[in-house]
């Protein structure tokens, strides 16, 4: 379920390992078309590590809520859970195959952290500092007729110029 598409995205699952790439590619998909490429991958690997900590740790079930909400400057990624019990950062050795999600989501994020959920399990969430929007052309065109207010200063430099010689065509 996407509830305001343009701000707030909700994403309820079962967290196995098959649906975590899934999440991704929800969430890679939903921050381009708010044109927040940049924060993708730093996004998505926090989202599989949250998922991850889910799968293998959460109690008495695996459902929960991935949500991701852009609020001014602001990306925050959150995972609930049905599980009280709040994550703690372990340190791992060198030969661990495991340990490391949580310090990982710290290196990668402006901030994290977890919170119980009113008796009903957790929410460990992170932020993501947003890019600043792109400032709007300079040159803008106004209306949809051809007497509109339109910025001709960037043509000055073509008078005097020779009559391009490219060409365009459609057959057909």
């Amino acid at each position: 379920m996407i509830s305001e598409p343009s701000r707030h995205c909700t994403v309820e699952l079962q967290a196995l390992p098959s649906r975590i790439g899934q999440v991704r590619r929800i969430i890679s998909a939903q921050l381009r078309y708010w044109h927040l490429d940049s924060l993708i991958d730093q996004a998505a690997l926090g989202v599989t590590e949250l998922l991850t900590n889910v799968h293998r740790h959460a109690q008495p079930d695996k459902s929960c809520t991935v949500e991701i909400e852009l609020l001014l400057d602001r990306l925050t990624v959150s995972v609930h859970d049905h599980d009280p019990r709040l994550p703690t950062v372990r340190e791992a050795d060198d030969s661990s195959t495991s340990g490391r999600g949580l310090a990982l989501i710290a290196a990668v994020s402006e901030s994290w952290g977890a919170r119980p959920r009113g008796g009903a399990g957790k929410v460990v969430w992170f932020t993501l500092p947003a890019p600043a929007p792109l400032a709007p052309p300079s040159h803008m065109v106004h209306g949809a007729t051809t007497d509109g207010p339109f910025d001709l200063s960037a043509l000055k430099h073509l008078e005097g110029s020779p009559p391009s010689t490219s060409r365009s065509v459609v057959v057909g």
